[in-house]
């Protein structure tokens, strides 16, 4: 019977031991698999915390459903009909600029007469079709220089910023277009301009569907916001209880990993020692630098320059009759340029219903990342402080929360600098020295729980093609 040992138990672990089990069996490959979770419980940055009548997600809040695979994941364990999708108010989202929360644009008409762009901004983005942009670089660019070029520097602040502090919590003058925002890229370089492809692919779309095919849309990610009834934590608990106290092997931290004697790897943690034909690390980057410093210390050099940025996530409880605005929406995002202590806030209970209790409110602010990395060491009062005068000066919510909670993280995201992708080709290709191991998660080939899920199933269909021909 061949073994394997997969690291981390985060959705991206999680969903790589299910189903490489599930194609183990189907392939009739007698498989025993171990995962290893440093934490005592399983789940990664996935946890939805109910206390006091309020249930707060600590890091992400569910995934979109434009994507299949974490749907697929879900009908695969026979789970798809405990899914809760997001109320309409989440298409709604604004930017707050200039003392004013605008909703953002979702159409042409709306955009023109929206204040969030100026008149000339505007006029600078109608350039964005035309021959007077210049072409794209060979090479990496970064998102911020990529929106100076083809939106203009309003757009870049306004938009753009805004968007890549909420998805990344990054800084837009380091981080990569091409792995960022890959299809954004390819746009332009098969169609010459953003506009121009949204034209040429609404006409494909609009001719395909007559020929009762169907064809992705251009625009963003789209889809519907979709989680489950007790939180996103439903998702990684069902998996842990499906592979079982057999599989999962909680409180138990790898230290290293070494060429094994009789088989390819040896597993070394705090507990003990095993033996591997494979090891899947589904670990955040400079946890696996660590693991593998040993075996391949250039791969561990490659895993360690992966930064992250560092996040503080605070929910604040209210009664509703205590806040004046209107509360129909997702929440907002803030540029940088507004001087403001938070990155945005989401109104929780507006986008998923049972999140707070009856007749209140459930805020969710974000401070800290790549811009304000001092963020994280400011203590729970500051905290509090920062988040209220935000919310006082964008919201004018004048009273004090009645329910608090602050979750800190040192090493919230990954941050996909320039250079990020050929950093992520150089590690693929070092690996192909070592047959059986692999590298999973959102460190690599995006951030998202849709691209965890698609990572997981890509690692899992190479581990079994990798067992098939040994």
């Amino acid at each position: 019977m061949k073994k394997a040992v997969v690291v981390g138990g985060g959705i991206s672990g999680l969903a790589t031991a299910w189903l490489l089990r599930e194609k183990a069996h189907a392939a009739g490959i007698e498989l025993e698999i171990t995962l290893l979770e440093k934490e005592r419980q399983a789940g990664g940055k996935i946890k939805s915390i109910r206390d006091d009548g309020y249930l707060c997600e600590w890091g992400p809040n569910g995934f979109l459903d434009s994507k299949p695979q974490t749907l697929d994941l879900c009908r695969a364990l026979g789970v798809d009909g405990r899914l809760l999708r997001s109320n309409d108010n989440a298409r709604k989202r604004f930017i707050y600029s200039e003392g004013v929360l605008h909703r953002l644009p979702e159409n042409g008409p709306s955009f023109l007469k929206s204040d969030l762009i100026s008149w000339p901004g505007k006029l600078r983005l109608a350039l964005e079709p035309t021959p007077f942009i210049a072409r794209a670089p060979k090479g990496d660019e970064t998102l911020a220089a990529f929106g100076r070029r083809r939106l203009g520097d309003e757009a870049l602040k306004k938009l753009i910023a805004p968007m890549v502090s909420g998805i990344f919590a990054g800084d837009p003058e380091t981080m990569s277009l091409q792995s960022c925002f890959p299809r954004i890229a390819e746009l332009e370089r098969e169609y010459g301009g953003l506009v121009r492809a949204m034209v040429k692919l609404a006409k494909k779309k609009k001719q395909e569907l007559a020929e009762g095919k169907v064809v992705a849309s251009a625009a963003g990610p789209g889809g519907i916001l979709t989680s489950f009834r007790g939180g996103i934590q439903e998702l990684t608990d069902i998996l842990t209880d499906r592979l079982g106290d057999g599989i999962v092997a909680a409180d138990e931290t790898v230290e290293r990993i070494s060429a094994g004697k009789s088989v390819p790897y040896r597993v070394m943690s705090d507990r003990g020692e095993l033996d591997a034909d494979l090891v899947i690390l589904a670990t955040p980057a400079y946890a696996s630098a660590s693991m593998l410093s040993d075996l391949d210390a250039y791969m561990s050099h490659l895993l360690d320059d992966i930064p992250y940025s560092s996040m503080t996530v605070v929910c604040f409880g209210y009664e509703r009759e205590r806040i004046a605005r209107d509360l129909d929406g997702f929440g907002y995002l803030i540029p940088k340029e507004e001087k403001m202590n938070t990155l945005g806030t989401l109104w929780d209970s507006s986008i998923f219903e049972g999140r707070a209790p009856e007749g209140q409110v459930l805020l969710r602010s974000m401070l800290g990342g790549a811009c304000f990395p001092g963020y994280i060491g400011l203590s729970d009062d500051e905290v509090r402080q920062r988040v209220m005068g935000d919310l006082k000066s964008i919201m004018g919510i004048e009273a004090e929360p009645s329910f608090i909670r602050i979750f800190r993280h040192e090493k919230a995201i990954p941050q996909y600098i320039v250079g990020h992708n050929d950093r992520v080709t150089a590690l693929e290709e070092k690996l192909k020295s070592h047959p059986g191991l692999y590298l999973t998660g959102n460190s690599y080939r995006g951030i998202g729980l849709n691209d965890c899920v698609a990572a997981a199933h890509r690692t899992s269909d190479d581990a079994i093609a990798h067992l098939k021909q040994r």
